[in-house]
C-alpha cells in the first residue's frame, strides 16, 4: 500500500518540495484526516474544511515561521497544525493535554499568539510589521481574517490604520459566508494577473517617475490611479479597501490552488499594505457541511456516513442515573442555554417589549428559536459585542426590555459598554451571560472565569447565578421585571435529574438554605451548589455538620444571611466557578467586614490567578478540586486547621492548583 503524501509532510519544507500538481491529493487527504478525527471527537468543521486549499497555498508560497503567518482565531487553520509538526498529535484536538482548538504560542513556533476571540490578528499583524520594519528585517507579514471577523470592531480600527501607516503586508479576506460580492468571471481574474504581475508593476513605476518629471506630472499619475480605481470598481468589489489605502486584489477562488499560488507569489513583491480577496466553500469536500455549514461550524461527534450526531446514541436511559443530582453528577437532560432560550421565547409571547440580542452566536446562546418566532424583535449584530451593549442601551431607554446573550469571555470586549452605555445610565439591560466557569475543550481563551470580578464593582448593577436551569428560568423571568441593569452568569451544559424541589421565588439579594447544620456554613455559587451538597454529605460522615446554601446573588449578597451564619456556625466558606481574586468569596468578606465580623474564619475556594488550560468541564473541575471530592478535601483540612488551639488564621485563601505550563503569579 503506498504512503499517504500527508504522512510524508512533517513541516512546510517538507511541502514545498512537491510538486502544484500534487497539492489537491494532499488537500484531500488533509480533508479525509479532519473528517476521521471530528467525526470522532467533535470541533470546529465547516471553517477548516473551507480553509484548506488556502493553508496550503499560504506554506508554499511563503516560507515559515521566518514569514509570519497570523491566523484569526484559528479554528480555520487545523490544516496549519497538520502542516506544522502536528499530524502525529491530531487526533488529540481539543482533548486534555493533547492539541488546542485554536493557534498557541506555547505550542508551535509557528503559532506567534495564542487565539480564541475573532478580529484580533490585523492589529498584531501590523505591529509585527512595524517591528520588522524598525529592524529592517526581510520577512514578509500575512495576516489571515474570515469575513466574520472583519466587521469586529478592533479588525475595522487596524484596517484604517494600516491604510494610514501603510506597512508592507498582506491582509487575506477569507470570506466563506458574507458574500462581500460575487466572482465576476474571467475578466476580473485577468485584471487580477495583470494588476499582481511583477513586469506590470515595474513599468508602472517607473511610468510613474517618468510622468511625475513632466509639468503638473504628480496630477497626471493621481489621475491615473483614479482610472485604475474605476475600472477595479466596476469589475472588483475592493474600491473600499482601496479608499482606506490597501491595494486590492480579488476575489479569487480559495479552492484552485494554481491560482492561489500564483496570486500570493505575485503580491509577495507588492509594496504597501495589500488585501486579497479569497473566497471559499465553507465545508469544502463533505455534503452535510456544505449544505448545512452553521451546524457544522462547531459540530459534536457524529456519523461521517450520513453527518447525524451520535449524541442520541450515547445519551444514558433514564433508569441509568436516577438520583445522581446530589452528587453533582447528573447527566445534562436540559442545559442552562435550552432553558433560557426556550423561557425568553415563552415571556415574549405575552411581553412584546422584549428584545434578544446576540453577537453573532445565535445556536450557542440558545436564541435561534427566538429569531425564527420573532424575527422583528431579534438582532444578531455580527461580531460586535460592543455595539449589542450600546444597542441595548438604546433600546432600553426607549423603554423596551432587551435581553443580550452572550459568552463570558466575549462579554469582556464590551467591557467599557457595560459601565458607561448600561450601568451608569441605569438601565434595564439584562446579560445572559453563557459559558460562564470552565467551558471545557475550548481553552483558556473560552473559560468565563472573571466576569465576577469585573462586572461586580459596577454601581447599579444586579448580578445572579442561577445552580439550574429551573433556576434560571426564575431568574430571567425576574430580571426583566426589577427594572435595573442585571447579569445572570451560568455555567455551560446543564444539569439533568431531578430538582431540588424547593421554591424559586427570587428576592432581590436573598439566597437560599438547602440545609442545616452547626459547624460551619458553605455559600455555593451557581452549578457549584450540587458538589457543595455532595461535600457537605462527606462532610456530615465525618462529623462535620454544614448548612449549605445556594447564594443565588452575587451582587448585592445576601448580608443578613452571611451575618447569620457568621454568629451561628462561626466559620464560611464560599465556593465558585470563576477567579478568586475580587470574586464573590471577597464580596462576602467585604460584608463581614461591614458588620464587624471579619474576625470569623472565612475561607474562599475557587480559581486562582492563573489560566486553566483545556479538557472536559469535568476533567477540569477535578483538576481544580471544585469537584465534590475535591470541595470535600480541602474543606475538611481548613476547618480542622481553624479548630486547632492557638491557630491564628481567619480568612483563608484556597489555591492548590497551577495550570500547567503557566504558575499562579
Amino acid at each position: 500500500m503506498s504512503t499517504r503524501l500527508l504522512e510524508t509532510i512533517d513541516s512546510p519544507e517538507d511541502l514545498r518540495r512537491l510538486a502544484v500538481a500534487q497539492l489537491p491529493q494532499v488537500a484531500q487527504e488533509v480533508r479525509e484526516e479532519l473528517l476521521r478525527v471530528i467525526s470522532h471527537l467533535g470541533g470546529h468543521l465547516a471553517s477548516s474544511l473551507g480553509a484548506v486549499e488556502l493553508c496550503l497555498a499560504l506554506h508554499y508560497a511563503f516560507d515559515a515561521p521566518s514569514d509570519k503567518l497570523i491566523w484569526d482565531m484559528g479554528y480555520q487553520a487545523y490544516t496549519h497544525k497538520m502542516l506544522t509538526g502536528r499530524r502525529a498529535m491530531i487526533h488529540t484536538l481539543k482533548q486534555f493535554k493533547g492539541l488546542t482548538g485554536f493557534n498557541n504560542k506555547d505550542e508551535s513556533p509557528y503559532d506567534l499568539f495564542t487565539t480564541g476571540h475573532g478580529g484580533t490578528c490585523l492589529s498584531t499583524a501590523m505591529g509585527i510589521a512595524v517591528a520588522r520594519d524598525h529592524a529592517r528585517a526581510p520577512q514578509h507579514v500575512v495576516a489571515i481574517i474570515g469575513d466574520a471577523s472583519l466587521g469586529e470592531g478592533m479588525a475595522l480600527e487596524a484596517l484604517n490604520h494600516i491604510g494610514h501607516v501603510k506597512p508592507n503586508m498582506l491582509v487575506i479576506l477569507n470570506d466563506n459566508k458574507m458574500s462581500i460580492a460575487q466572482p465576476v468571471g474571467g475578466l476580473s481574474r485577468y485584471l487580477n494577473r495583470i494588476i499582481t504581475n511583477p513586469l506590470y508593476n515595474r513599468i508602472r513605476r517607473k511610468l510613474e517617475t517618468g510622468v511625475e518629471r513632466l509639468p503638473k506630472g504628480v496630477k497626471l499619475v493621481r489621475i491615473g490611479h483614479k482610472v485604475e480605481e474605476s475600472l477595479k470598481g466596476l469589475l472588483v468589489p475592493g474600491l473600499i479597501f482601496e479608499e482606506l489605502g490597501f491595494r486590492y486584489v480579488g476575489p479569487i477562488d480559495g479552492h484552485n490552488l494554481p491560482e492561489l499560488i500564483t496570486t500570493l507569489r505575485n503580491v509577495k513583491r507588492l509594496k504597501g499594505p495589500i488585501l486579497l480577496h479569497v473566497q471559499t466553500l465553507k465545508g469544502k469536500g463533505y455534503t452535510p457541511a456544505e449544505r448545512d455549514p452553521e451546524t457544522f461550524h462547531k459540530i459534536e461527534p457524529f456519523d461521517m456516513p450520513t453527518g447525524r450526531l451520535k449524541s442520541a446514541s450515547l445519551q444514558p436511559s433514564k433508569s441509568d442515573a436516577p438520583r445522581r443530582l446530589r452528587a453533582a453528577g447528573p447527566a445534562p437532560a436540559v442545559s442552562f442555554t435550552d432553558a433560557f432560550g426556550s423561557e425568553l421565547v415563552q415571556l415574549a409571547q405575552t411581553d412584546e417589549r422584549i428584545i434578544a440580542i446576540t453577537a453573532a452566536m445565535p445556536e450557542g446562546t440558545g436564541l435561534a428559536e427566538f429569531g425564527r418566532r420573532f424575527p422583528q424583535r431579534y438582532f444578531d449584530v455580527g461580531m460586535a459585542e460592543q455595539h449589542a451593549v450600546g444597542l441595548a442601551a438604546g433600546l432600553a431607554r426607549a423603554g423596551l426590555r432587551p435581553v443580550f446573550g452572550v459568552y463570558s469571555s466575549f462579554l469582556q470586549r464590551a467591557y467599557d459598554q457595560v459601565m458607561h452605555e448600561m450601568c451608569l445610565q441605569k438601565l434595564p439591560v439584562v446579560l445572559a451571560i453563557d459559558r460562564a466557569c470552565l467551558v471545557g475543550e475550548d481553552g483558556p481563551t473560552h473559560h468565563g472565569l472573571f466576569d465576577v470580578a469585573a462586572l461586580r464593582v459596577f454601581p447599579h448593577l444586579v448580578m445572579l447565578s442561577p445552580k439550574d436551569p429551573d433556576e434560571l428560568r426564575a431568574m430571567l423571568r425576574w430580571s426583566l421585571d426589577c427594572g435595573q441593569p442585571v447579569a445572570i452568569r451560568y455555567a455551560r451544559g446543564g444539569l439533568g435529574g431531578e430538582p431540588l424541589g424547593r421554591g424559586t421565588r427570587i428576592a432581590l439579594g436573598r439566597s437560599e438554605v438547602l440545609q442545616q447544620g452547626d459547624d460551619l456554613t458553605i455559600f455555593a455559587l451557581g452549578a457549584l451548589v450540587y458538589p457543595a451538597l455532595a461535600a457537605a454529605e462527606q462532610l456530615r460522615r465525618e462529623g462535620i455538620r454544614a448548612t449549605v446554601v445556594n447564594a443565588r446573588f452575587i451582587k448585592p449578597v445576601d448580608r443578613r444571611l452571611i451575618r447569620h451564619a457568621a454568629m451561628q456556625t462561626g466559620a464560611i466558606v464560599t465556593i465558585e466557578e470563576a477567579q478568586i481574586s475580587g470574586g464573590f468569596g471577597s464580596a462576602v468578606s467585604e460584608a463581614l467586614e461591614s458588620v464587624n465580623l471579619s474576625h470569623v474564619p472565612l475561607h474562599r475556594i475557587g480559581l486562582p490567578d492563573a489560566f486553566v488550560e483545556h479538557g472536559t468541564r469535568a476533567q477540569l473541575l477535578k483538576l481544580c478540586q471544585l469537584d465534590a471530592d475535591g470541595l470535600f478535601r480541602r474543606i475538611s483540612a481548613w476547618f480542622q486547621s481553624v479548630q486547632t488551639p492557638g491557630s491564628s488564621s481567619s480568612v483563608l485563601v484556597s489555591e492548590p492548583w497551577r495550570s500547567v505550563g503557566e504558575s499562579a503569579a
